[in-house]
């Protein structure tokens, strides 16, 4: 395991059990984000770096009973108090690294990754994966339940030109990665990009 993975492992680790009452006022954020994806009942998604599963719920309700909803992330203690939290019900969680998912190529429709991007080691090769396993056409949404400029206010920090979720910056390393993005939201009360799958 990579210096990058085991530290991602530390942060997330010491936070999985407080995480969700860090946090308890997001359901409808997350809810709104996935509606964005625009599932049917029946399609398959992966919600990349799950840590506590919080959205596997809205998952779940978009794609009905005859759905696949995945969750996946790196960080055990994460994967714990998603079960502990009843949300191993809403989908089925893998331990897995979104850079090397246990996924067969173009065997999904959707991924959904939540605060993903700040926490990738290799963005554009990370990306290049989460193409590999959405079929042409399918969908990426990149969400947090907060804006860059509002979380930066929160972490005490400045946004700097260098942030990867600036637009700017985005848009180009999602094309390198394959995928096209159709829309782009940064407000104070979410962040949300979403790209297609380019064939």
């Amino acid at each position: 395991m990579s210096d990058d993975h085991t530290q991602v492992q530390e942060i997330f680790t010491a936070r999985a059990a407080d995480w969700d009452s860090r946090f308890p006022d997001d359901g409808p954020a997350y809810q709104a984000a996935v509606t964005e994806l625009r599932l049917r009942p029946g399609s398959r998604v992966l919600d990349a770096g799950c840590g506590t599963g919080r959205a596997l719920p809205a998952l779940r309700d978009a794609v009905g009973a005859s759905g696949v909803v995945l969750g996946a992330d790196l960080t055990p203690a994460m994967l714990e108090a998603a079960r502990g939290a009843g949300r191993d019900r809403d989908g089925q969680l893998l331990l897995a690294d979104v850079a090397r998912l246990p996924l067969l190529a173009a065997s999904l429709d959707a991924v959904f990754g939540a605060g993903l991007i700040a926490h990738l080691p290799e963005p554009a090769e990370n990306l290049r994966e989460l193409r590999r396993v959405v079929r042409p056409g399918g969908l990426l949404a990149l969400f947090h339940p907060i804006g860059r400029a509002a979380l930066a206010a929160r972490q005490g920090r400045q946004v700097t030109p260098d942030d990867l979720r600036a637009e700017a910056n985005l848009g180009p390393l999602l094309a390198g990665a394959g995928w096209h993005m159709t829309s782009y939201v940064d407000e104070d009360a979410r962040f949300l990009a979403l790209a297609e799958r380019e064939d």
